[in-house]
């Protein structure tokens, strides 16, 4: 019996992987985070599976099914939102699995951000003007931020900074990184990437608060900060550069 963690992506039911898919498809049992899981990746569950929505449980609750189905010699598939590698609650998870030497695999997953900024239609890394993503939320009730791990240090990297679990705090958001960034550099709030109703709000930090006022989003929301998302005139990459000399293309004559 196995535990296999799969990353559903950002919501889109084909945003998830083959493997992803197939493994739903082969497992007599399935928890998903139903809060944020769409319904119809529960389609690729076998007939008859025993589907369990984990999001009215707490983790005791959660151990005693991956528990049950280990008794049973059930494989199961632990579905989750998003990638497990941010934010998934899957450590917690696996250290108790491992405490009780369940064995477990982990699928990755299309990541909210990397879906907001198909929405966007942008690069998030731009050459000479934005080469680092930081991947980062402030601290809220689940858990409080690592004291180094603060907005001002991250936002003076001048970085394309992806704010996860933070709309409700997007007042102080931009009042700490106004001096950093400018008043007039590009903001982009995503809402429900990938979902049909999926809204993008585009703007500054200078009034990206006014044009979220007009309609606004409680969760499910990514905030992005950052030059890259309306570049101007930037130096194009040595990449396809002719004078570019790599592994798999030699000089021209």
């Amino acid at each position: 019996m196995t535990v296999h963690f799969i990353g559903a992506g950002p919501g889109a039911p084909d945003l998830i992987t083959l493997r992803g898919r197939d493994l739903l498809a082969a497992c007599p049992v399935c928890l998903y985070a139903g809060s944020i899981v769409p319904p119809a990746l529960l389609a690729h569950c076998p007939p008859g599976a025993r589907l369990v929505d984990t999001a009215p449980l707490d983790l005791d609750a959660i151990e005693a099914e991956l528990l049950r189905a280990h008794r049973a010699g059930q494989d199961v598939a632990r579905l989750h939102s998003g990638d497990l590698s941010v934010w998934s609650a899957m450590a917690e998870q696996v250290r108790r699995l491992e405490k009780h030497g369940i064995p477990y695999t982990v699928t990755p997953g299309v990541p909210a951000f990397a879906a907001a900024a198909a929405a966007l239609g942008r690069e998030l890394t731009v050459p000479e003007l934005a080469q680092s993503v930081v991947l980062t939320r402030i601290s809220g009730r689940a858990s409080a931020m690592p004291p180094r791990e603060t907005l001002e240090a991250f936002g003076a990297t001048g970085a394309t900074l992806a704010l996860h679990l933070a709309i409700h705090a997007l007042g102080r958001i931009v009042e700490t990184l106004t001096p950093l960034y400018g008043a007039d550099c590009p903001v982009a709030v995503v809402v429900r990437a990938s979902w049909p109703d999926e809204r993008v709000v585009r703007g500054r930090l200078g009034d990206i608060v006014a044009r979220m006022a007009e309609a606004p989003a409680e969760r499910t929301a990514l905030i992005l900060v950052g030059p890259a998302l309306a570049p101007e005139g930037f130096r194009e990459s040595a990449l396809y550069s002719t004078d570019y000399q790599r592994r798999f293309r030699g000089r021209g004559e």
